[in-house]
């Protein structure tokens, strides 16, 4: 069960250290062990080591832990051994000079740091060279709102943000990041729907699919709370705003009882090992459930009525209207080559949101086989192969 009462919902970041690394009563996780805590504390410290290694002190403005573990609500793990880490460990390595110089320079060497701790640590950490400069001229958005509200500095401190406030005004994060937010979700569901069908289903696929839902479910009350401007950098809080939104929309009370469920898994996570029947069972209801809200999102977002998904994927407006015809092209050039000058001037996550609603929620006959091929840029003819080419296409838009 959730908890309603706004006391118990952390409402700012736990305090700072004036200068250098994370104080010692910061926390990882909302409730888990000591044991876990001290390991996760040492993993951080190796990164620390191992970053200042390759870059230097000189080179290195800042080191800071982002995500769930950097917002004092990473996943906890239980099992007979005792508590452990579930979610990925995100850094951002800030760097004195030019961003696409450092990358060049540090990239492949954080890379390589980044595998060798991920092996040792049996968990993912991910080390990504960043930019101070490229945070405070950022516009708003949901990553950099989480970024800047819920992080811990390993090395550096909270003065390197100055510039950077306006991040902190969740109520400004636009609705196009809402839609992105539910593309990146259902693309999850999408994976799932593909793994789903694979002859082979144990363990490691049950879990996928598993992780996948509940990443959905919590995404579904997240993309609402945006839309209203009240997304939060804490899930427990997100899910108390969600209740007090109290909408009169048929699929409200759904949302919300999924939301509560995203939630739990989120700070307790658990391996699963459902069946391939329970799990369809639940794909199909967190299907509808997210066709529902993508079409009154997008129909919001778009200032359009989408009865159907149908509708959605026939409407020829431009989907993506926050960003620059330019760029688009530009990009539609470094991504789709040959087949840029279909739509040049839309940009080619376009495609991807219709390619999505089409694999998602409308039959694969021959005409959705062609339009997919189209879209998608491939060959490809049945469902694995399409996925496969869509999953090619979203990451690199996404």
């Amino acid at each position: 069960m959730i908890a309603e009462n706004p006391q118990h919902i952390r409402q700012q970041p736990p305090p700072l250290l004036a200068t250098g690394s994370r104080p010692a009563v910061r926390r990882f996780t909302v409730d888990g062990s000591e044991a876990l805590e001290h390991r996760l504390e040492a993993l951080v410290k190796k990164v620390h080591h191992g970053v200042l290694r390759i870059t230097g002190d000189k080179a290195l403005q800042g080191l800071l832990l982002g995500g769930g573990y950097g917002r004092g609500e990473g996943g906890v793990l239980r099992t007979a051994q005792g508590d452990l880490p579930y979610n990925d460990l995100e850094f951002y390595v800030f760097l004195r000079g030019p961003l696409l110089k450092n990358r060049r320079k540090y990239q492949h060497l954080l890379n390589e740091l980044s595998e060798e701790l991920s092996h040792e640590a049996g968990l993912e950490v991910e080390l990504k060279v960043f930019s101070l400069q490229k945070l405070r001229t950022s516009s708003v958005s949901m990553f950099f709102y989480d970024l800047f509200m819920g992080h811990c500095w390993v090395h550096g401190n909270e003065e390197l943000l100055a510039g950077c406030a306006h991040h902190g005004a969740g109520e400004f994060i636009p609705l196009h990041e809402a839609t992105r937010l539910l593309m990146n979700r259902c693309s999850g569901l999408l994976l799932s729907a593909e793994y789903l069908q694979r002859p082979q289903f144990a363990a490691p696929e049950s879990d996928f699919v598993n992780r996948n839902l509940h990443k959905l479910r919590l995404a579904l009350g997240d993309a609402v709370l945006t839309s209203h401007g009240q997304y939060h950098w804490t899930c427990e809080e997100r899910h108390r705003r969600l209740h007090l939104l109290n909408l009169h929309l048929s699929w409200y009370p759904a949302v919300l009882a999924e939301h509560a469920r995203g939630v739990e898994f989120k700070l307790h996570p658990f391996q699963s090992t459902a069946s391939r029947t329970e799990l369809e069972g639940d794909h199909k209801v967190l299907s509808d459930l997210a066709q529902q809200v993508w079409l009154w999102l997008e129909g919001k977002r778009l200032v359009r009525n989408f009865g159907t998904p149908a509708e959605y994927i026939n409407c020829k407006q431009n989907k993506c209207p926050e960003t620059s015809a330019f760029r688009n092209l530009l990009l539609n050039v470094v991504y789709l080559r040959r087949n840029a000058l279909a739509a040049p001037w839309r940009h080619p996550r376009q495609r991807v949101l219709e390619a999505l609603a089409l694999l998602l929620w409308l039959p694969l006959d021959a005409a959705s086989v062609t339009r997919l091929q189209r879209l998608l840029c491939t060959k490809a003819a049945d469902f694995p192969a399409l996925v496969g080419a869509y999953r090619a296409l979203w990451s690199r838009v996404n």
